[in-house]
């Protein structure tokens, strides 16, 4: 369906496989308990767009987390590096799932899903996901995981601005998991900094912003109208400029996520009152919404469409 007519029907498009239908086709599959698709998907070339695989994987495993068909392809094919780091990420997710009814996992199947990270990475030595999957996982660890520096270390030997790798480490360093929103807000600023440009890097700021407000209305009280002073201060508004001309302007070639970092963007734009440069991303979103960060501050779709109907009229 043409955006304008989503548009004018009123209903943003959410697609979490962001347009890949082979994903989508993929995770369809692994529901129906049939791995070939994703065999077929994780083989494809070139190897080295990882942030396409990470979010292959990750939607992959997904799918997959209550189900035993990756487990039946692993073993079928027990030498396969990609079933061997599919494996493993279907593992963790099974350990969020189980942290969502309650009760945090207990160290020995922690540590049993960190071992299926180490062998996928040693079936898959250039592959930066297995680390990827180990810094997810050193969420769950009480206190948090010792091993958690050279996790990181070694995820960024094989992809220095792994995309995926960093959200998930700003989610270790938030004041949800294992620090504070200084230490988030630091290294969201750094690896802003030190990404290139056209790196979707640039957006890190507004991710930490987000999560920090996130965490303050869920668990100091804050009320929603303070969203307004926590998005446009100079700093917030500096961080917003960055991106646009550090990774917007110089955006060349979409990457797999950039659905979700532009509707971060977009978010921290409107809140901002920077609605001239808001109008742009939402043009370059063309309706693709995502909940996230829209549902921080309110019912998401409605939040989407306001804005969206109000700078593209």
């Amino acid at each position: 369906m043409a955006a304008w007519l989503r548009r004018r029907s009123g209903a943003p498009l959410y697609d979490q496989a962001f347009g890949d239908r082979a994903l989508a086709e993929g995770c369809q599959d692994m529901v129906m308990g049939r791995w070939e698709g994703a065999r077929d998907l994780l083989a494809e070339r070139p190897r080295d767009d990882w942030d396409r695989r990470a979010h292959r994987l990750r939607l992959l495993a997904d799918a997959a987390a209550n189900r035993r068909t990756v487990d039946v392809w692993q073993a079928s094919d027990p030498t396969n590096p990609d079933a061997a780091v599919l494996r493993a990420e279907t593992e963790v997710m099974r350990m969020f799932a189980g942290a969502r009814t309650g009760t945090l996992p207990g160290k020995d199947s922690l540590d049993r899903a960190a071992r299926m990270c180490l062998q996928a990475s040693d079936l898959a030595p250039e592959d930066p996901h297995p680390y990827v999957s180990l810094v997810a996982l050193g969420r769950l660890y009480e206190g948090g995981d010792p091993n958690m520096g050279h996790w990181w270390k070694e995820l960024r030997d094989r992809d220095l601005y792994h995309r995926e790798g960093h959200h998930q480490a700003l989610r270790y360093l938030s004041a949800r998991w294992h620090g504070s929103h200084g230490e988030a807000d630091n290294f969201a600023w750094e690896a802003a900094s030190y990404a290139p440009a056209g790196s979707p890097l640039a957006i890190m700021p507004q991710v930490a912003r987000a999560e920090q407000y996130r965490f303050q209305t869920e668990a100091e009280g804050r009320t929603a109208i303070g969203l307004t002073f926590h998005w446009n201060g100079d700093r917030a508004r500096w961080d917003l400029r960055t991106a646009l001309e550090k990774w917007i302007k110089h955006r060349t070639v979409p990457q797999a996520q950039d659905v979700a970092d532009l509707n971060y963007l977009a978010h921290g734009l409107v809140h901002a009152g920077m609605e001239g440069e808001a109008t742009a991303v939402f043009r370059l979103l063309d309706n693709r919404a995502t909940r996230i960060p829209w549902s921080y501050s309110g019912d998401a779709e409605r939040l989407f469409v306001r804005w969206r109907d109000k700078l593209l009229p």
